[in-house]
């Protein structure tokens, strides 16, 4: 277990102990304290929040692994769940705020400190709950840009189709559709439980008019994020129409070329199996070479001559020449 604090509003960072952690916890006005947790094994996150010495027993979550997205207003404090983007995955993060301090848990890596540390360090947040809701916009950012990066790849992916159309697109398009629906998933639950816990405390008249502000940003980027998430389901949606579309051109031109076939060669093989057949009429009355080749060179001619006619005057040359 690694633990993580932050002085605050500073950002200078020091590694220390669970002991250490809860000492400056009780006696530091303004702290951030994370706490990197084994990827395996619940043990050490087990009763986490009493080892640090926050001692609410509703925070009993607080550190155990698997944890859905939620946001629980207890008291002076707020403690939530809440789900951040890490490469081709969704991970969650817990969060314990106070007035006077944020403390964060996370299994492996710390994946936003360095990102967080900056904002800091450049944003300079006034309190805890300042901190609190820089540190949500930046897991809000994580699903931006992987809805934003996923949504790029569509349009590229979309623009190859027209171009070439090749079957491994339909698995690219199937992973991206997956994804849009693992990020909507997972962000949809948190926010509604993160706007149900915000309406409540703006609701009350003791909330401050920095905090109602700080409150009223977060809903609106939420909105904006859950909007690109959409935008990038309805865009997997749009690609697949197009790509159904695209095979159903390609079938109706094939049926188009059989349909071509079948006008020009099913009057000659009626003409061949017709004078091919030995009955008494074609075996004494049509002996002479003439009469040979009038009616088996000059019938195919015009059956030929009226079925391109046709083919001329219906215009499917034309709209095979226009959609190859």
């Amino acid at each position: 277990m690694i633990v993580t604090v932050v002085a605050m509003p500073q950002g200078t960072i020091a590694r220390t102990d669970l002991a250490e952690a809860r000492r400056r916890l009780a006696a530091t006005r303004y702290l951030l304290v994370d706490v990197e947790l084994p990827e395996t094994g619940p043990e050490e996150g087990e009763q986490l929040a009493r080892r640090l010495g926050l001692g609410d027993t509703d925070l009993d979550w607080f550190g155990r692994p698997g944890e859905p997205a939620r946001a629980d207003f207890l008291g002076d404090t707020v403690g939530l769940v809440v789900p951040v983007v890490q490469d081709e995955r969704v991970t969650y993060a817990l969060a314990v705020a106070g007035d006077r301090y944020l403390v964060t848990a996370h299994r492996g890596p710390a994946f936003l400190a360095p990102e967080i540390t900056a904002h800091v360090r450049r944003e300079r947040p006034r309190d805890a709950v300042a901190l609190l809701f820089l540190v949500l916009q930046s897991a809000l950012a994580t699903f931006r840009r992987a809805a934003v990066a996923a949504l790029l790849e569509v349009e590229e992916l979309e623009d190859d189709m027209f171009q070439q159309r090749r079957p491994e697109q339909v698995y690219r398009l199937s992973r991206l559709r997956r994804r849009s629906a693992l990020l909507h998933h997972s962000l949809l639950p948190y926010l509604q439980a993160v706007d149900e816990v915000i309406t409540r405390r703006m609701m009350s008249p003791d909330f401050p008019l920095e905090r109602q502000r700080l409150a009223r940003e977060f809903q609106h980027v939420a909105r904006m994020v859950l909007t690109d998430i959409e935008t990038l389901q309805e865009a997997t949606r749009r690609a697949f129409g197009s790509y159904s579309s695209l095979v159903a051109g390609e079938q109706n031109n094939v049926i188009n070329r059989l349909a071509i076939v079948s006008v020009i060669f099913l009057p000659l093989s009626f003409l061949t199996g017709f004078f091919g057949m030995n009955f008494a009429f074609l075996t004494d009355e049509l002996e002479s070479r003439a009469v040979f080749w009038l009616l088996a060179i000059g019938l195919q001619i015009c059956v030929l001559g009226g079925a391109f006619y046709v083919l001329h005057r219906t215009r499917i040359w034309r709209r095979l020449r226009d959609e190859d």
